[in-house]
Order: C-alpha cells, then structure tokens, then sequence
C-alpha cells in the first residue's frame, strides 16, 4: 500500500497527524513515513500533561489510539510514555505487530515530533488541542525555539484566544484558525489577528476561496482524502490540503 498521487498544481499537500493512512496517527512511524515524501508539511496535536510536559495526541485519552485508556492532560508525562499504541495493521486485519518489535509506538513528545521535521525539512503544522494557559503557549513556543525550528512552525487551533495570544506573542508567526465552517465572522476574526484559514474541506466554494484570497488570507483545507474532490479543491486554488493518504 501506499500514498495515492494526485494532480495538485502549485497546492502543498499536509500529512495529517503524520502519514496516517499507512502508520498508526500521530506516532513516531507516521512522522518518519511522511518526511520521506514530497509532503511540504506534517500536521500533528498537542496536550499538556499533568505535569507541565507537551506531548502528541489527537483525543483527550488515549484509548482509541493506545493498549490503555487515560487521561492525558490529567496525567504525568511518564505514566502516558509507558503506554503502547495499537499498530494500525492489525486494525486492518494483518498480522498483528507484537509490542516487543515495535518499540517506536510510544506516545512522542512535541520534542521529537519537531526533531523528525527538521530531520527531513518539513514544515511543522502544530494544533494546539485544548485552550492552553497562556504561560504553557510560552513554554511551547520557547521548548520550539530551543531546538531551532521555531520558524518552520505554523500553529492551529479551533481556539481562537489561542491563536489571539500567539499573535500577540509572535507577531510575524503563520498562524491559522480552524474551523468547520466559514462565515463573515470569521472572515472578520481573520482580518483583525491576521489568521489564515484551515476549515473542513466541505465547507469551501470556489467563491469563496476567491474572496479570502482578495483579502491576502490563505486557506488550508482539512481532511481530504478522495483524490477526484482534492484535485477540484486544488483547481479553486486552495494553498493547502491536508490528507490522510494523498500525495
């Protein structure tokens, strides 16, 4: 198996929660799958721990994705790192991966995650999952900042004070508000703090692509794996798509 080509023109495809179509989401395996393809960035999700640490999860618990059910924000880091996630292949019906040949199935930390993007120079699509304390934002920015990628990050959130404080904080930082939907008001929200757009895939027109794009705002789209739907989207212009399995 693997990634699905389609005709994208100048659009960038976002490996979401790492090359999640052929490796378990948001693990150690999905990162490294999608920094050795052409994926111009790869999306992934952050929780705080209990204990102050930042690691990768899409859920508030782990038990979709994991051997064990907790809560990560509820949590110390290293109660959360002993945990195994499933290996997607047995999922699938294969023959299951034992936990003892698949080390690399822990829970990363934002740490690692940054580090395998700047190994294979991707740009890093970072959402923060919750609404964050703002000293735990700057923690992030400056742990981000310490391993010499701060630049190549572009933060999301469905939060908007999120994306508020990062704007006050990094003025000339890529930042951009998801949605599930586009209305004025978000137009408006985008204007004032100087947001792209990341909004379901669905929501969007060709029009109204076009009417962001006047108003010098890019759109990101999410989550788009039918190739005959990506490659229309790309055909409107749309800046970004993240994907599962297209390439």
């Amino acid at each position: 198996m693997d990634t699905i080509r389609i005709n994208k023109g100048s659009t960038r495809m976002i490996a979401h929660r790492g090359l999640s179509g052929l490796e378990t989401e948001n693990s150690i395996p999905a990162f490294v799958a999608a920094g050795n393809r052409s994926y111009y960035g790869v999306e992934t999700d952050t929780h705080v721990t209990r204990d102050g640490r930042f690691l990768i999860l899409h859920d508030d618990s782990t038990g979709r994705v994991a051997q064990e059910d907790i809560q990560v924000e509820e949590s110390d880091y290293g109660l959360v790192r002993r945990i195994r996630l499933k290996d997607i292949c047995h999922a699938a019906g294969a023959e299951p991966v034992t936990l003892e040949d698949r080390q690399d199935l822990v829970i990363p930390s934002l740490e690692e995650y940054i580090c395998i993007c700047r190994k294979y120079g991707k740009i890093c699509v970072l959402e923060l999952k919750n609404a964050f304390l703002p000293e735990d934002i700057r923690r992030m920015v400056e742990e981000i900042r310490s391993l010499g990628y701060l630049e190549q990050v572009v933060f999301i959130s469905f939060f908007l004070d999120n994306m508020i404080f990062l704007r006050e904080l990094l003025p000339g930082q890529e930042l951009y508000y998801l949605t599930n939907e586009y209305n004025a008001g978000i137009r408006e929200a985008l204007k004032q703090y100087r947001l792209g757009l990341d909004v379901y895939y669905k929501a969007l027109t060709k029009e109204v692509v076009e009417e962001l794009h006047r108003d010098g705002i890019p759109v990101n789209c999410w989550t788009c794996d039918n190739r005959e739907d990506a490659e229309r989207l790309a055909g409107w212009g749309v800046d970004f798509i993240t994907t599962n399995i297209l390439e």
